[in-house]
């Protein structure tokens, strides 16, 4: 069976997390391979099952468009990676990029030649869950799991210790494979550009920004040996003829909130169990941090996306429109706070996190802006940030 997989991290971490999970996914405050999930490919697997939704397969891509609209995807949200990163290495090239869709607790791969539809999500309380949907028309199609053979790149020091997704950035060859000599970096919100999107194709308009998208590398011994790529992404067989760096952007930030949420959660559950000390106030502070965008370098010049995704993405509330000039956001406080994940940390943990913003909005100066935000995005925050 084949593996979702949107990035392994072997060195370069842009940030070094505080730690890793204490436990291991096998313990019973835990449970992931045995408790009942929530998660939205579970919700989509039983009204397939009682035939309340059905799948239409059509054209080179099978079920994806069907399974795109069934779980609320955008596929204005489309990316596209052409380096060889997954176990679907013998296919992918810049020729034939891979490509993952997302909403805000989901991501959808998909490439061209692969008999599978690939799916991770995350369950509110067990983290990144992995999924494949089989390619070959039936009458109730359904997700199988696939975490046995995720969870050997999935589980990791760079996910912090739980299942979790990374954007993985390298420097490929002219065949997609990447040049392992020359190492490897994780990117989130707090990455430099010059580091970010090695092995991705990336489309919009840019003022100078230096990064690594649309780039192979011909001598992995000579930087000089860079050169650049037309975009390929052909419209008669995917979905999009876009790679949209906003949505990169914002995928790349929101993987990494997914695994703090998993670990912080898993932290707790296991910390209770045991008996053992946590100190809950040192996650909280990492988790604010990274929600409230500290760390993050400012945009090198004005960025703008050009499938749809911005607009899209920004019409959903105030914590979701974008700056694009300076920096991602406007607002600098993560739509993240809104997800089941957040919701799902006990309640000891989410007041720990909102006294931790405090702190940082107070010192930042956004304080009374981001409250009277939350005031109507959440109002549980309010009352720890009025």
């Amino acid at each position: 069976m084949r593996v979702f997989l949107i990035a392994i991290v072997v060195a370069g971490c842009a940030a070094q997390p505080a730690g890793i999970f204490s436990g291991v996914r096998e313990h019973p405050a835990i449970g992931y391979e045995t408790r009942p999930l929530h998660d939205s490919i579970a919700r989509l697997n039983r009204k397939l099952g009682d035939g309340e939704i059905k799948l239409d397969f059509d054209g080179p891509s099978g079920y994806l468009r069907s399974v795109l609209d069934a779980l609320a995807i955008p596929v204005e949200s489309q990316i596209a990676v052409f380096s060889k990163t997954s176990l679907q290495a013998q296919i992918i090239s810049p020729q034939n990029p891979r490509t993952i869709f997302f909403n805000d607790s989901t991501a959808v791969a998909w490439v061209h030649g692969e008999p599978f539809v690939e799916a991770a999500t995350q369950d509110p309380e067990q983290g990144m869950i992995f999924y494949v949907l089989s390619q070959s028309p039936a009458a109730r199609p359904q997700f199988l799991r696939s975490d046995g053979q995720c969870l050997r790149c999935h589980e990791n020091y760079s996910t912090l210790g739980v299942p979790g997704t990374l954007l993985r950035s390298v420097y490929p060859a002219v065949t997609g494979l990447p040049y392992r000599s020359m190492g490897d970096h994780a990117s989130d919100h707090r990455t430099p550009f010059a580091e970010r999107w090695g092995g991705w194709y990336v489309t919009g308009k840019f003022e100078p920004v230096q990064h690594m998208g649309n780039t192979v590398f011909f001598d992995p011994e000579n930087p000089a040996s860079r050169r650049s790529l037309a975009v390929k992404i052909d419209p008669s067989v995917y979905l999009s003829p876009y790679s949209d760096v906003v949505a990169l952007m914002v995928f790349e930030h929101q993987m990494h909130a997914m695994n703090l949420l998993t670990r912080f959660n898993w932290e707790m559950r296991w910390s209770a169990y045991e008996h053992k000390p946590f100190d809950m106030h040192a996650e909280a502070k990492e988790l604010a941090d990274y929600l409230l965008f500290v760390g993050e370098p400012p945009l090198p010049g004005k960025l703008e996306g050009l499938s749809g995704f911005t607009e899209k993405f920004a019409a959903r509330g105030p914590l979701r429109e974008f700056d694009l000039k300076t920096r991602l956001m406007k607002n600098r406080c993560s739509y993240m706070i809104e997800s089941e994940a957040f919701d799902a940390l006990p309640k000891a943990a989410r007041v720990a996190v909102y006294r931790a913003m405090r702190e940082v909005l107070a010192a930042r100066g956004d304080l009374e802006e981001i409250a009277a935000i939350l005031r109507k995005a959440k109002p549980e925050a309010w009352d720890y940030l009025r």
